[in-house]
């Protein structure tokens, strides 16, 4: 699939604005906003009506960009992403330089390594992380596709991407999983 130039742009400049963006993920659809803006972040709590106990994911590009925003990293973390087939996401303790709104209450953050081309690509560009949470208003079933969220959470966010909005695949949620810093871990989602 091509990727839009003006579509990558405009999505890149509602993040750096503090917008939030509608954007495909190597999963599903998600909501997704600068991570380290706590304001942003704010505004993805009130769209979604979440509940602000319950913490958000977070995407990056590249597995080097975790030692700036986790303290301690167990090295079986970059074993378990090198060898994952499916998208993972790991529940870090310690979460650092990120928006406080953005962490759960007991310091973690739950980091995904992504792999699609659109992501990538944007991730790259920002140079921050981006929140990453369904498409969906808290408590309401998961959008799989494009055509299934909402026209309400379409029309309150800042910009759509057009990439991927004609993929008939669905989408399935990652694995979760929680790794503690001496390295011992338990899924939470398989």
């Amino acid at each position: 699939m091509h990727i839009d130039r003006a579509d990558l742009n405009q999505a890149l400049e509602t993040l750096k604005q503090g917008g939030l963006i509608l954007y495909p993920t190597d999963t599903i659809w998600g909501i997704g906003c600068d991570a380290t803006n706590t304001d942003a972040v704010e505004k993805v709590f009130a769209l979604k009506g979440r509940d602000k106990n319950k913490s958000m994911i977070v995407l990056l590009h590249s597995d080097n960009q975790l030692a700036s925003y986790v303290q301690e990293i167990p090295d079986v973390a970059y074993e378990l992403i090198e060898v994952t087939d499916r998208p993972l996401t790991i529940i870090y303790s310690q979460a650092k330089n990120l928006a406080p709104n953005a962490i759960a209450e007991d310091g973690s953050i739950g980091i995904r390594i992504v792999n699609h081309p659109f992501c990538q690509q944007l991730l790259q560009r920002f140079r921050k992380p981006i929140i990453s949470t369904s498409a969906n208003i808290s408590g309401y079933a998961t959008a799989a596709t494009f055509d299934e969220i909402s026209e309400d959470i379409k029309k309150r966010v800042d910009y759509v991407v057009k990439f991927g909005q004609n993929d008939p695949t669905k989408g399935v949620p990652s694995v979760v999983m929680k790794l503690d810093p001496s390295g011992k871990f338990e899924f939470l989602r398989k």
